[in-house]
């Protein structure tokens, strides 16, 4: 793709229904979030998912996107697994970490955001881990401002998590989001300040920070969609679409 030719700049009412996508998407997520609990079965956090969609008039982008096509509405990626993870009969199991990604589409846009949670009682360097995360992609949000530009909001994401002593993915982005669920631009979560794209009013981009524990480096799995961290090591994984705006940056996928 060439990501500059894809930014799409969105109006005042794009941006307004793609907030409407993303409090249901957030809906979606708290509904996911409630069943984050031992012996739960990670097909039902899916099936949780598309009744709330369904219930509020909104359906996932996920499902039947790419090739192989993919056969959910949510990803639910454990542990060693940094995204992409299938939902099916494998069942939670107590100190586990879990990652879910979900999108919802409301009048042809798109809410898209993640969250990484922890099953019962977790390790200390999972909690690490998971705080290092989630504080990386407000440290990303921060930075979604006019004057700046795409490779800030990367290197204030890579300087943040490397100083933590954790890696960032080199094959998986952030990347632009609204009529599409992948749009330009392309945001890394490596890169360099001052570099990339400048970020203008309109400009409507899914921030998502993907770390892991012992590695960047990541392969891909059978089923052809799992990433999974090359040394096996944990990974967690926080998202939101964000709106750059003439001021503060807007969060998008929140209630």
């Amino acid at each position: 793709m060439n990501w500059a030719s894809q930014v799409n700049i969105k109006t005042t009412a794009e941006i307004m229904l793609m907030r409407e996508a993303g409090r249901i998407n957030a809906l979606a997520l708290a509904a996911v979030k409630e069943l984050l609990q031992p012996d739960v079965m990670t097909a039902d956090l899916n099936a949780a998912a598309e009744e709330t969609l369904r219930k509020h008039g909104a359906y996932s982008p996920f499902k039947n996107y790419g090739q192989p096509p993919y056969p959910a509405s949510i990803t639910v990626s454990i542990n060693e697994q940094l995204v992409h993870g299938i939902p099916g009969k494998r069942r939670l199991k107590e100190g586990e970490i879990v990652s879910i990604d979900c999108g919802a589409v409301v009048e042809g846009y798109v809410g898209d955001s993640a969250f990484t949670g922890g099953i019962g009682e977790i390790s200390a360097q999972a909690r690490s881990l998971l705080e290092t995360t989630e504080k990386a992609l407000f440290v990303g949000i921060d930075q979604m401002r006019i004057g700046k530009f795409t490779g800030d909001v990367s290197a204030a994401i890579q300087q943040f998590v490397e100083g933590r002593g954790y890696h960032v993915t080199r094959e998986y982005t952030g990347h632009g989001v609204g009529r599409q669920m992948h749009e330009g631009p392309q945001v890394p979560n490596y890169g360099t300040p001052g570099t990339g794209l400048p970020l203008r009013p309109g400009m409507t981009i899914a921030i998502e920070p993907m770390v892991l524990v012992g590695t960047h480096k990541t392969r891909v799995l059978s089923d052809q969609w799992t990433v999974v961290s090359a040394d096996g090591s944990l990974t967690a994984h926080f998202e939101h679409s964000v709106a750059v705006t003439e001021g503060e940056p807007l969060i998008l996928t929140v209630l």
